[in-house]
Protein backbone atom coordinates (compact mmCIF):
# COMPACT_ATOMS: atom_id res chain seq x y z
CA UNK A 1 0.00 0.00 0.00
CA UNK A 2 1.18 3.54 -0.67
CA UNK A 3 -0.08 6.72 0.94
CA UNK A 4 -1.54 9.52 -1.18
CA UNK A 5 0.35 12.78 -1.47
CA UNK A 6 -0.01 14.77 1.80
CA UNK A 7 -2.50 17.18 0.21
CA UNK A 8 -4.78 14.22 -0.59
CA UNK A 9 -4.10 12.08 2.49
CA UNK A 10 -7.09 11.78 4.86
CA UNK A 11 -5.17 9.79 7.49
CA UNK A 12 -2.80 11.09 10.15
CA UNK A 13 -1.03 8.51 12.30
CA UNK A 14 -0.15 9.79 15.76
CA UNK A 15 0.45 13.47 16.64
CA UNK A 16 -2.88 13.80 18.44
CA UNK A 17 -1.47 16.45 20.79
CA UNK A 18 -0.24 18.65 17.94
CA UNK A 19 -3.59 18.29 16.20
CA UNK A 20 -5.39 19.18 19.44
CA UNK A 21 -3.27 22.32 19.86
CA UNK A 22 -4.10 23.46 16.34
CA UNK A 23 -7.80 22.78 16.74
CA UNK A 24 -7.85 24.59 20.08
CA UNK A 25 -6.06 27.62 18.64
CA UNK A 26 -8.57 27.77 15.80
CA UNK A 27 -11.57 27.54 18.13
CA UNK A 28 -10.15 30.15 20.49
CA UNK A 29 -9.22 32.58 17.71
CA UNK A 30 -5.55 32.55 18.81
CA UNK A 31 -4.09 31.80 15.43
CA UNK A 32 -0.49 32.80 14.87
CA UNK A 33 0.07 34.04 11.34
CA UNK A 34 2.88 31.51 10.74
CA UNK A 35 3.41 27.96 11.94
CA UNK A 36 6.60 25.91 11.58
CA UNK A 37 6.06 22.13 11.65
CA UNK A 38 9.27 20.11 11.98
CA UNK A 39 10.23 16.47 12.43
CA UNK A 40 12.00 13.59 10.69
CA UNK A 41 11.13 12.72 7.07
CA UNK A 42 8.04 10.57 6.63
CA UNK A 43 6.59 11.38 10.04
CA UNK A 44 3.47 13.21 8.84
CA UNK A 45 4.48 16.90 8.89
CA UNK A 46 3.01 17.85 5.51
CA UNK A 47 -0.02 15.63 6.14
CA UNK A 48 -0.74 17.59 9.33
CA UNK A 49 -0.17 20.93 7.55
CA UNK A 50 -2.69 20.13 4.81
CA UNK A 51 -5.09 18.73 7.41
CA UNK A 52 -4.95 22.06 9.24
CA UNK A 53 -5.22 24.00 5.97
CA UNK A 54 -8.39 22.17 4.94
CA UNK A 55 -10.00 22.89 8.29
CA UNK A 56 -9.03 26.57 8.10
CA UNK A 57 -10.67 26.82 4.70
CA UNK A 58 -13.82 25.00 5.81
CA UNK A 59 -14.45 26.50 9.24
CA UNK A 60 -14.47 25.78 12.95
CA UNK A 61 -13.83 22.18 14.12
CA UNK A 62 -16.26 20.63 16.59
CA UNK A 63 -13.63 18.81 18.64
CA UNK A 64 -9.89 18.13 18.70
CA UNK A 65 -9.79 16.49 15.28
CA UNK A 66 -9.05 18.45 12.12
CA UNK A 67 -10.05 15.55 9.88
CA UNK A 68 -12.33 15.94 6.88
CA UNK A 69 -13.77 13.05 4.86
CA UNK A 70 -12.30 12.65 1.34
CA UNK A 71 -15.70 13.33 -0.23
CA UNK A 72 -15.87 16.79 1.36
CA UNK A 73 -15.72 19.50 -1.36
CA UNK A 74 -12.93 21.39 0.42
CA UNK A 75 -10.93 18.18 0.77
CA UNK A 76 -11.32 17.42 -2.93
CA UNK A 77 -10.31 20.91 -4.04
CA UNK A 78 -7.22 20.96 -1.83
CA UNK A 79 -6.28 17.48 -3.07
CA UNK A 80 -6.60 18.70 -6.66
CA UNK A 81 -4.72 21.96 -5.96
CA UNK A 82 -7.78 23.86 -7.18
CA UNK A 83 -8.87 25.80 -4.08
CA UNK A 84 -8.73 29.53 -4.82
CA UNK A 85 -7.67 30.41 -1.25
CA UNK A 86 -4.75 28.01 -0.99
CA UNK A 87 -1.23 28.10 -2.40
CA UNK A 88 1.47 25.44 -2.09
CA UNK A 89 5.16 26.27 -2.51
CA UNK A 90 7.67 23.45 -2.90
CA UNK A 91 10.74 22.52 -4.90
CA UNK A 92 9.77 22.76 -8.56
CA UNK A 93 10.08 19.91 -11.02
CA UNK A 94 13.13 19.95 -13.29
CA UNK A 95 12.09 18.57 -16.68
CA UNK A 96 15.67 18.14 -17.85
CA UNK A 97 16.83 16.11 -14.86
CA UNK A 98 13.45 14.42 -14.32
CA UNK A 99 13.44 15.19 -10.61
CA UNK A 100 12.67 18.02 -8.23
CA UNK A 101 15.13 20.85 -7.88
CA UNK A 102 17.43 20.83 -4.89
CA UNK A 103 16.08 24.10 -3.51
CA UNK A 104 13.14 26.51 -3.45
CA UNK A 105 14.08 29.64 -5.38
CA UNK A 106 13.00 33.26 -5.08
CA UNK A 107 10.64 33.08 -8.07
CA UNK A 108 8.63 30.44 -6.20
CA UNK A 109 8.39 32.55 -3.04
CA UNK A 110 7.44 35.73 -4.91
CA UNK A 111 4.12 34.08 -5.68
CA UNK A 112 3.22 34.26 -1.98
CA UNK A 113 3.11 38.05 -1.68
CA UNK A 114 0.85 38.43 -4.71
CA UNK A 115 -1.41 35.62 -3.55
CA UNK A 116 -1.82 37.07 -0.05
CA UNK A 117 -2.65 40.52 -1.34
CA UNK A 118 -5.86 39.13 -2.82
CA UNK A 119 -9.09 39.15 -0.86
CA UNK A 120 -10.12 35.62 0.18
CA UNK A 121 -12.34 34.30 -2.57
CA UNK A 122 -14.64 32.56 -0.10
CA UNK A 123 -14.55 35.11 2.70
CA UNK A 124 -12.37 33.14 5.10
CA UNK A 125 -8.62 32.55 5.25
CA UNK A 126 -5.92 32.50 2.63
CA UNK A 127 -3.49 29.67 3.36
CA UNK A 128 0.04 29.06 2.11
CA UNK A 129 1.90 25.78 2.68
CA UNK A 130 5.67 25.89 2.14
CA UNK A 131 6.68 22.23 1.97
CA UNK A 132 10.41 21.63 2.37
CA UNK A 133 11.06 25.05 3.87
CA UNK A 134 14.59 24.01 4.85
CA UNK A 135 15.47 23.98 1.11
CA UNK A 136 14.79 27.71 0.67
CA UNK A 137 17.89 29.31 -0.82
CA UNK A 138 19.14 32.59 0.64
CA UNK A 139 17.21 34.88 -1.69
CA UNK A 140 14.03 32.86 -1.29
CA UNK A 141 14.38 32.89 2.50
CA UNK A 142 14.81 36.69 2.48
CA UNK A 143 11.71 37.08 0.34
CA UNK A 144 9.72 34.88 2.71
CA UNK A 145 10.99 36.87 5.70
CA UNK A 146 9.50 40.05 4.24
CA UNK A 147 6.11 38.36 4.08
CA UNK A 148 6.42 37.14 7.67
CA UNK A 149 7.42 40.60 8.90
CA UNK A 150 4.28 42.23 7.50
CA UNK A 151 1.62 39.52 7.36
CA UNK A 152 -1.69 40.55 5.81
CA UNK A 153 -4.90 39.92 7.75
CA UNK A 154 -6.74 36.61 7.40
CA UNK A 155 -3.58 34.90 6.12
CA UNK A 156 -1.86 31.81 7.52
CA UNK A 157 1.53 30.43 6.45
CA UNK A 158 2.37 26.80 7.27
CA UNK A 159 6.08 25.99 6.93
CA UNK A 160 7.04 22.31 6.82
CA UNK A 161 10.69 21.39 7.41
CA UNK A 162 12.60 18.23 8.26
CA UNK A 163 15.28 20.31 9.96
CA UNK A 164 14.61 23.62 11.64
CA UNK A 165 18.37 24.19 11.64
CA UNK A 166 18.19 24.73 7.88
CA UNK A 167 16.11 27.88 8.37
CA UNK A 168 17.40 31.35 9.29
CA UNK A 169 16.73 32.27 12.95
CA UNK A 170 14.85 35.35 11.74
CA UNK A 171 12.25 33.12 10.07
CA UNK A 172 12.02 30.71 13.00
CA UNK A 173 11.47 33.55 15.46
CA UNK A 174 8.36 34.65 13.58
CA UNK A 175 6.68 31.25 13.63
CA UNK A 176 4.88 29.16 16.20
CA UNK A 177 6.94 25.98 16.27
CA UNK A 178 5.42 22.51 16.44
CA UNK A 179 7.95 19.67 16.73
CA UNK A 180 6.54 16.28 15.75
CA UNK A 181 8.17 13.34 17.53
CA UNK A 182 8.55 9.82 16.09
CA UNK A 183 5.58 7.56 16.78
CA UNK A 184 5.86 5.33 19.82
CA UNK A 185 6.01 1.55 19.37
CA UNK A 186 2.28 0.97 19.87
CA UNK A 187 1.22 3.76 17.49
CA UNK A 188 3.74 2.64 14.89
CA UNK A 189 2.58 -0.96 15.05
CA UNK A 190 -1.05 0.13 14.66
CA UNK A 191 -0.09 2.28 11.66
CA UNK A 192 1.79 -0.57 9.99
CA UNK A 193 -1.06 -3.01 10.60
CA UNK A 194 -3.29 -0.55 8.77
CA UNK A 195 -0.84 0.24 5.99
CA UNK A 196 0.90 -3.11 5.52
CA UNK A 197 -1.51 -5.82 6.71
CA UNK A 198 0.46 -8.52 4.89
CA UNK A 199 3.41 -8.21 7.29
CA UNK A 200 3.66 -10.33 10.42
CA UNK A 201 4.47 -8.90 13.85
CA UNK A 202 8.21 -9.55 13.53
CA UNK A 203 8.41 -7.84 10.14
CA UNK A 204 6.44 -4.87 11.44
CA UNK A 205 8.78 -4.57 14.40
CA UNK A 206 11.87 -4.65 12.18
CA UNK A 207 10.39 -2.13 9.78
CA UNK A 208 9.38 0.18 12.64
CA UNK A 209 12.93 0.06 14.00
CA UNK A 210 14.44 0.78 10.58
CA UNK A 211 12.11 3.72 9.96
CA UNK A 212 12.61 5.33 13.40
CA UNK A 213 8.90 5.76 14.07
CA UNK A 214 8.06 7.39 10.71
CA UNK A 215 5.15 5.70 8.85
CA UNK A 216 6.01 7.31 5.52
CA UNK A 217 9.59 6.11 5.79
CA UNK A 218 8.36 2.61 6.68
CA UNK A 219 6.21 2.50 3.56
CA UNK A 220 9.10 3.66 1.44
CA UNK A 221 11.37 0.99 2.89
CA UNK A 222 8.73 -1.68 2.36
CA UNK A 223 8.39 -0.68 -1.28
CA UNK A 224 12.16 -0.59 -1.76
CA UNK A 225 12.69 -4.04 -0.21
CA UNK A 226 14.04 -2.40 2.92
CA UNK A 227 13.78 -5.59 4.96
CA UNK A 228 15.92 -7.46 2.45
CA UNK A 229 18.44 -4.61 2.29
CA UNK A 230 18.56 -4.54 6.08
CA UNK A 231 19.42 -8.24 6.18
CA UNK A 232 22.27 -7.62 3.75
CA UNK A 233 23.52 -4.75 5.92
CA UNK A 234 23.51 -7.06 8.94
CA UNK A 235 25.46 -9.69 7.01
CA UNK A 236 27.99 -7.15 5.78
CA UNK A 237 28.59 -5.64 9.20
CA UNK A 238 28.77 -9.05 10.87
CA UNK A 239 31.50 -10.04 8.40
CA UNK A 240 33.45 -6.87 9.22
CA UNK A 241 36.91 -6.81 7.67
CA UNK A 242 36.43 -10.35 6.32
CA UNK A 243 34.38 -9.11 3.34
CA UNK A 244 36.18 -10.38 0.25
CA UNK A 245 35.65 -9.36 -3.35
CA UNK A 246 33.42 -12.32 -4.14
CA UNK A 247 31.14 -11.52 -1.20
CA UNK A 248 31.02 -7.85 -2.22
CA UNK A 249 30.00 -8.79 -5.77
CA UNK A 250 27.35 -11.17 -4.41
CA UNK A 251 25.84 -8.34 -2.35
CA UNK A 252 25.92 -6.04 -5.38
CA UNK A 253 24.18 -8.70 -7.48
CA UNK A 254 21.46 -9.17 -4.87
CA UNK A 255 20.83 -5.43 -4.69
CA UNK A 256 20.77 -5.13 -8.46
CA UNK A 257 17.46 -7.01 -8.58
CA UNK A 258 15.60 -4.01 -7.16
CA UNK A 259 15.58 -0.56 -8.76
CA UNK A 260 15.93 1.53 -5.59
CA UNK A 261 17.90 -0.99 -3.56
CA UNK A 262 21.22 0.88 -3.86
CA UNK A 263 19.94 4.00 -2.12
CA UNK A 264 18.13 1.97 0.54
CA UNK A 265 21.16 -0.23 1.26
CA UNK A 266 23.61 2.65 1.47
CA UNK A 267 21.29 4.71 3.68
CA UNK A 268 20.74 1.80 6.07
CA UNK A 269 24.44 0.91 6.08
CA UNK A 270 25.43 4.46 7.01
CA UNK A 271 22.67 4.62 9.63
CA UNK A 272 23.93 1.41 11.26
CA UNK A 273 27.51 2.71 11.32
CA UNK A 274 26.38 6.05 12.77
CA UNK A 275 24.37 4.30 15.49
CA UNK A 276 27.29 2.04 16.43
CA UNK A 277 29.74 4.94 16.61
CA UNK A 278 27.30 7.04 18.62
CA UNK A 279 26.61 4.22 21.10
CA UNK A 280 30.30 3.39 21.42
CA UNK A 281 31.14 7.02 22.14
CA UNK A 282 28.60 6.91 24.97
CA UNK A 283 29.92 3.58 26.24
CA UNK A 284 26.63 1.91 25.28
CA UNK A 285 27.61 -0.26 22.30
CA UNK A 286 26.04 -3.72 22.35
CA UNK A 287 28.16 -6.84 21.60
CA UNK A 288 27.21 -6.87 17.90
CA UNK A 289 28.18 -3.21 17.51
CA UNK A 290 31.45 -3.79 19.37
CA UNK A 291 32.33 -6.70 17.05
CA UNK A 292 31.48 -4.59 14.03
CA UNK A 293 33.67 -1.70 15.13
CA UNK A 294 36.57 -4.03 15.90
CA UNK A 295 39.90 -2.41 16.60
CA UNK A 296 39.38 0.60 14.37
CA UNK A 297 39.13 3.96 16.10
CA UNK A 298 35.82 5.79 16.13
CA UNK A 299 37.43 8.56 14.08
CA UNK A 300 38.27 6.00 11.40
CA UNK A 301 34.65 4.86 11.34
CA UNK A 302 33.48 8.47 11.02
CA UNK A 303 35.77 8.80 7.99
CA UNK A 304 34.24 5.63 6.49
CA UNK A 305 30.73 6.95 7.13
CA UNK A 306 31.59 10.21 5.37
CA UNK A 307 33.24 8.41 2.45
CA UNK A 308 30.17 6.20 1.99
CA UNK A 309 27.99 9.32 1.94
CA UNK A 310 30.12 10.95 -0.75
CA UNK A 311 30.11 7.72 -2.75
CA UNK A 312 26.31 7.51 -2.55
CA UNK A 313 25.85 11.17 -3.53
CA UNK A 314 28.30 10.92 -6.44
CA UNK A 315 26.75 7.69 -7.71
CA UNK A 316 23.17 8.95 -7.57
CA UNK A 317 23.97 12.45 -8.75
CA UNK A 318 26.06 11.42 -11.76
CA UNK A 319 24.19 8.18 -12.55
CA UNK A 320 27.31 6.07 -12.02
CA UNK A 321 27.43 2.28 -11.92
CA UNK A 322 25.64 1.35 -8.69
CA UNK A 323 26.97 -2.20 -8.72
CA UNK A 324 30.56 -0.97 -8.79
CA UNK A 325 29.74 1.60 -6.11
CA UNK A 326 28.56 -1.19 -3.79
CA UNK A 327 31.79 -3.10 -4.33
CA UNK A 328 33.81 0.07 -3.73
CA UNK A 329 31.84 0.89 -0.59
CA UNK A 330 32.27 -2.58 0.88
CA UNK A 331 35.96 -2.29 0.11
CA UNK A 332 36.07 0.70 2.46
CA UNK A 333 34.67 -1.47 5.25
CA UNK A 334 37.29 -4.15 4.70
CA UNK A 335 40.14 -1.65 4.36
CA UNK A 336 40.78 -2.42 0.71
Amino acid sequence: MSLPEPRANPELFGHAEAERMMAEALRAGRLHHAWLITGPPGIGKATLAFRFARRLLLGMPDGNSLALPPDNPVFRRVANASHADMLTIERAWDDKKKRRRGEIIIDDVRKIAGFLRLTPAEGGWRVVVVDGAETLNRNAANALLKVLEEPPPRAILLLVASSAGGLPPTIMSRCRHLRLAPLDAASMDAALQRLLPELDADQRGRLAALSDGAPGRALQLAGDNGLGASELVDQVLAAGPRIDVLKAHAVADALGRHEDAFSTFMTLLRAAIAAAVRDAARGQADPDQARMLGHRSLDAWVDIWQSLGRLQDDTEGAYLDKRQAIVTGLGLLSGQ
